[in-house]
């Protein structure tokens, strides 16, 4: 700090005090001192109204921009579109998602889960070795290094996780079950990405994969990860359906998919109304419309794939001899299952299922920010309302530690109350409070909206902090 401050002298030779260097410090950190201390929404990089036709040309057609979740986000300026399929992510969308991660570190943590991060860069070897190099196809990414050695991006990690569990060669009995993940971005080559976030070609992806001791076992480890996910979707408030699924390219002898209804699902669901059957109609007849379990009615439904589970047994371990030592220190096969939960699909999928045709709704556990603070227009006859708004601010970061970074002014007054609430409509804060025409009052009411509930209220300042002290955040 002092040669920073040395520095200053030398080029501002008027700031020689103290007082101006410490005022003019803190100005070139932070702007004036009331922006230092509030989150104001004129120093937020959120790009609002960006015109359609700007995107059009990265997303590929006019007509492709039919999914809700993509067009309100890239409206609101959520993502915006670098080429086909890949987006930059802004700040409100990087909190949401930190925001869901610690929501899914918490229920992973919860069952035994450690969290460890895994190279993206794959040995096309692995992949050879599993069989799966010429099975991916054309959805992998391939790439060769200077030196001629072959890689793949990785869309999943069976066989590199397999391949560090395999190294380890005195694993035993007593360290199992052993349940790793990661969170990390992934890449599959799609050859025709649409939905924004939905079908993408690089995505964020959390990856669990388990290690157990017996077929019984792993059973066990397989029905408390779906748990954990039942946990996760539950606690944002979601209507999701657990279904029989196809096990794909990655194999197993056990599938499930955690499905959000939609009708922008890509995937077709079958579910009995008399029990708890459901499956995706890959896995059965596609004609078939008696359950095989009751006999009673399946009925068909689309659904959004936010969750998938494979039990492998050791189809894994086997090629990449992954072993662990028994009590009586015998090399035996561990038993394997992969857990996915699509990271960046949830978020879009939220959108999806709970958002209006013109106003992002998110679960407010994961909403970027809680609370928009609307301040009367700058000449209006409310004008005298922002002095409150300032002082309400500050009584909720101080009486509501949870709420504390989680509240933004919107200030700019010279806008009308109107655009700015219109604005909040479309980043989906769950609340919206105004400086109307009621704080005017004796004693003072600030206008509460609930976006997510629809209600609106008029409450004194005492009344808004008790309202945002029941609120959640994780």
């Amino acid at each position: 700090m002092e040669w920073l401050l040395r520095r200053w002298k030398e080029l501002l030779p008027g700031l020689t005090t103290p007082a101006l260097q410490k005022q003019y410090r803190y100005r070139c950190y932070h702007g004036s001192p009331h922006r230092a201390k509030r989150l104001v929404l004129s120093q937020l990089f959120q790009p609002l109204n960006l015109p359609e036709d700007s995107v059009v040309g990265l997303e590929s057609k006019p007509d492709d921009l039919t999914c809700k979740s993509q067009r309100l986000m890239i409206q609101a300026g959520l993502i915006y579109p670098s080429s086909p399929g890949c987006y930059y992510y802004m700040p409100y969308t990087v909190r949401a998602m930190e925001k869901l991660v610690k929501v899914i570190d918490q229920e992973m943590q919860a069952i035994g889960g450690q969290k460890l991060n895994m190279p993206s860069l794959n040995s096309a070897e692995l992949w050879r070795t599993s069989g799966r190099w010429d099975l991916m196809g054309k959805e992998l990414f391939r790439l060769a290094d200077r030196h001629s050695k072959e890689y793949c991006l990785g869309p999943t990690h069976e066989e590199t996780i397999a391949d560090l569990i395999a190294s380890q060669g005195n694993l035993s009995y007593k360290q199992l079950p052993l349940l790793l993940y990661q969170i990390t971005r992934k890449f599959r080559d799609e050859p025709k990405p649409r939905f924004g976030l939905l079908r993408s070609r690089e995505f964020y992806m959390k990856d669990m994969y388990t290690f157990d001791t017996c077929e019984e076992a792993a059973r066990q480890t397989y029905s408390l990860v779906c748990e954990a996910y039942c946990n996760v979707f539950n606690s944002l408030g979601f209507r999701f359906v657990k279904v029989q699924a196809d096990m794909g390219s990655i194999g197993g002898s056990m599938s499930h998919e955690f499905q959000l209804p939609a009708g922008i699902g890509e995937d077709r669901l079958m579910i009995c109304s008399n029990c708890s059957f459901s499956a995706n109609v890959e896995t059965i007849n596609p004609d078939q419309t008696d359950c095989p379990v009751c006999k009673g009615k399946l009925s068909e439904t689309k659904g959004i794939e936010v969750g998938h589970t494979f039990y492998l047994g050791t189809k894994y371990s086997s090629v990449f001899n992954v072993n662990f030592h028994t009590a009586q220190n015998k090399p035996v096969l561990a038993e394997m299952g992969c857990y996915g939960l699509g990271i960046t699909r949830i978020l879009a999928a939220s959108i999806e299922v709970l958002s209006t045709e013109d106003s992002i709704r998110w679960p407010t556990l994961i909403a970027p920010y809680q609370v928009c603070l609307i301040p009367p227009k700058k000449g209006s006859r409310e004008e005298m309302g922002a002095a409150l708004m300032d002082n309400l601010y500050d009584s909720i970061v101080e009486a509501v530690p949870q709420i504390k970074g989680e509240g933004v002014l919107d200030d700019r007054t010279h806008l009308t109350i109107g655009k700015r609430l219109k604005d909040a409509n479309r980043l989906g804060y769950p609340y919206v409070i105004i400086a109307g025409k009621k704080v005017c009052d004796n004693p003072p009411e600030f206008e509460v909206w609930n976006q997510n509930t629809g209600e609106i209220m008029f409450l004194t300042k005492e009344g808004v902090i008790e309202l945002l002290s029941k609120v959640q955040v994780p």
